[in-house]
């Protein structure tokens, strides 16, 4: 019987596809699952090119691996959403991803057909999401002491030690969440794009900081132009302070020393009348998206005007905001209306190098976090850290709602959906979906060093018992009561999208029954000198 396929295509079917996608998740979740939690180890990714990320970080590690494997990829774009929708939970997501799998596979080993397995995670994920809301404590999004509770939560399992440091970095995140919010009528609007960080090596962590204004990893122009301007009045440019080469290549011909002159008197001539025009506005900063010429720069700084070169395109626009200036895209357009404000510019040396503070400024919805360590390996750890904890403060600003951590919101979900009912098979599918929440605590427990079993019949019996916050206390190595009395709370919505992703994830693997491998395209043979294969015995040739 003639193929359909291409030659050397590999085709896999039936019962096996599904159990080897499960496999390949399994794997991936495993391997994540010691990451879970404040006691998660660390992973080292080593790059092709020798460069070296060490992160428990779930976006992170998924993005470095380059998993190569089909269905796993599907849970890698999981984590990925995870992690755009909401910035933290993208460990949870993959690894629940992995037990839901794990849980489905046992229920394929007694002959239940996937469709009603997805089914029965579907329903489960519908009935999840409405106790979930009725398990959420509501809350006051101005109240700092759960803000604090949801920041501590996050940054317990990340970089950060117990102490100062972890409490100055809570109020730091705070702070910078709080500094870029909005209140339109009863919503809050918070666009952490608003926070930059900037990096700089030196010191230690302890001495990141929240800077009220924007600082730009620059350094001034020239080194007679002024390193600090008070009463900034400032000039922001996407134009070149050069002279610009034509579209059209051509040549000049000079005979004479004196025609040479004449020609560089010119583009002096040219680029005074640009500084004239620039100083005339009042600007005593200049801040340039393009190169700026050395005698663009001479002018600038006899003119006593700060020039700062080649800023990208995302700096401009948030300088141009934070200081309520207007991007000028031509010298015709140069105006003392397009000039921005600030209190203070000045570069200053930071570590071993330098950059530009613009602080007092008119939109102070603009901050920068400047993350300070002894190593890039340390400081690119506490970005990603950062990065969780601003999107987790505002989350539960967003949507107040908060859970209790420590794997007791899942032990509670678990039991709660147990007793819940669907028609037929679907009922062990819905038990499944409840089990591997459960491992989730019982990961936790795990990490923790205690006894998985034990654990599990512990919790499940505190939870019978109407103690809905009980959880695993990581840190002290015991299950507790109430794991919101020791400040251990999770926001609602990023436990939602873990539920959604992982779920939607699962489901979409067991949907799969087919595997087609295309065979790699075969390579063209190199056009050899003078023709193309072949061509030499060609008569003529």
């Amino acid at each position: 019987m003639a193929s359909i396929f291409r030659e050397n295509t590999s085709r896999e079917s039936g019962k096996d596809v599904i159990l080897s996608n499960i496999t390949a998740v399994r794997t991936l979740a495993e391997m994540l699952k010691t990451s879970l939690g404040p006691r998660g180890l660390d992973k080292m990714m080593v790059s092709s090119t020798n460069d070296i990320t060490i992160t428990n970080d779930g976006a992170t590690i998924v993005k470095d691996l380059e998993v190569q494997h089909p269905a796993a990829r599907i849970v890698v774009e999981t984590a990925k959403v995870q992690d755009s929708e909401v910035g933290d939970g993208t460990t949870t997501a993959v690894v629940l991803s992995g037990f839901l799998l794990d849980e489905a596979g046992k229920l394929l080993d007694q002959n239940i057909h996937p469709t009603t397995i997805i089914e029965g995670f579907k329903k489960a994920l519908d009935k999840a999401l409405a106790i979930s809301k009725e398990i959420a404590i509501k809350i006051n999004p101005e109240d700092r002491n759960y803000l604090r509770e949801v920041a501590y939560t996050t940054l317990s399992s990340k970089f950060f030690s117990e102490g100062e440091e972890l409490d100055k970095i809570i109020d730091l995140s705070i702070d910078a969440v709080l500094s870029v919010m909005d209140k339109v009528g009863d919503e809050y609007v918070i666009d952490l794009s608003n926070i930059k960080m900037v990096k700089k090596r030196g010191e230690s962590v302890e001495d990141t900081e929240l800077i009220k204004g924007f600082v730009l990893d620059k350094e001034v122009a020239h080194e007679g132009m002024p390193r600090r301007i008070d009463e900034a009045k400032i000039a922001v440019i996407d134009f070149p302070l050069e002279v610009q080469k034509t579209e059209i290549s051509s040549k000049l011909s000079l005979t004479s020393p004196e025609q040479i002159k004449a020609a560089l008197d010119e583009q002096a001539k040219y680029l005074r009348g640009i500084v004239d025009k620039i100083a005339a506005t009042g600007a005593n900063v200049v801040i340039c998206q393009k190169g700026m010429d050395d005698i663009a720069q001479y002018f600038l700084a006899k003119k006593k005007i700060m020039g700062i070169k080649n800023v990208s395109r995302s700096d401009l626009e948030k300088i141009a905001k934070t200081t309520g200036a207007t991007i000028i895209s031509s010298e015709m357009d140069l105006d003392s209306s397009a000039l921005g404000y600030a209190k203070v510019v000045e570069e200053r040396t930071v570590g071993k190098d330098k950059a530009i503070f613009i602080e007092g400024v008119k939109n102070a919805k603009v901050v920068t976090i400047l993350i300070r360590g002894a190593t890039d390996i340390a400081m690119d750890e506490v970005e990603r850290s950062l990065n969780d904890v601003l999107n987790s403060v505002r989350n539960v600003i967003i949507y107040p709602y908060v859970v209790a951590g420590g794997g007791a919101f899942e032990e509670e979900l678990a039991m709660r959906l147990r007793k819940e009912t669907l028609p037929g098979k679907e009922q062990l599918a819905l038990e499944a979906y409840a089990n591997a929440l459960e491992e989730i605590a019982v990961t936790l427990a795990e990490t923790a060093g205690l006894d998985p079993t034990e654990a599990l019949v512990n919790l499940r019996t505190m939870h019978a018992k109407g103690l809905d916050k009980s959880g695993v206390d990581v840190m002290q190595g015991k299950l507790v009561e109430d794991m919101t009395k020791i400040k251990v709370v999770d926001s609602l919505k990023v436990k939602e999208q873990v539920l959604k992703g992982a779920t939607e994830a699962a489901t979409a693997i067991l949907k799969i029954d087919d595997l087609i491998a295309a065979a790699p395209a075969k390579q063209q043979p190199q056009q050899q000198e003078g023709g193309y294969p072949g061509m030499s015995g060609m008569p003529g040739m």
